[in-house]
């Protein structure tokens, strides 16, 4: 398993590959005795400088995030919205013939967000709903108004 770390606009983030996919982010930095730079490291560190730059929208990466089956349907609907846009947990949960609220808990389980976009589903009306990623709601905020995709109910706020 290996791990690279890079700094980004929402806090440091640490990439995780095995067996040539990705199969983790998470917020914060591994000593640096613990890092390995893979070529699909390198390019996954590109693509999210790349995106914080405004760039990209989307990623091109070989993603594999464990899960259950269900969290994996869910996750593949997330990577089918794309940049820019934002759905609600009743539009994948519609797609999937189940109930918004095991959406809910499957994207607040995403090993891979910014990259699978589940800061891009929103709760009904457009709310906010939630983010677990570090910073909660406002890491969502900035990762939606930097795709220019925030509710115009939410433009309000300053990020």
């Amino acid at each position: 398993m290996a791990q690279l770390s890079m700094h980004s606009p929402v806090g440091d983030l640490t990439v995780t590959e095995e067996d040539n996919v990705i199969i983790s982010l998470d917020w914060g930095w591994v000593p640096v005795e613990w890092q390995t730079e893979t070529p699909l490291l390198r390019k996954a560190i590109d693509q999210l400088n790349q995106y914080f730059d405004g760039e990209i929208g989307d990623f091109d990466l070989p993603l594999d995030p464990p899960g259950t089956d269900f969290q994996k349907q869910v996750w593949d609907q997330m990577l089918k919205i794309p940049a820019g846009t934002t759905k609600s947990y009743g539009d994948l949960a519609k797609a999937l013939t189940t109930a918004a609220q095991p959406v809910g808990t499957a994207c607040g389980a995403n090993p891979i967000p910014i990259i699978i976009p589940c800061h891009r589903v929103l709760a009904a009306g457009k709310q906010m709903g939630g983010y677990s990623g570090l910073g909660g709601l406002d890491t969502k905020r900035a990762l939606l108004k930097l795709e220019k995709a925030l509710p115009p109910e939410q433009q309000a706020f300053d990020l």
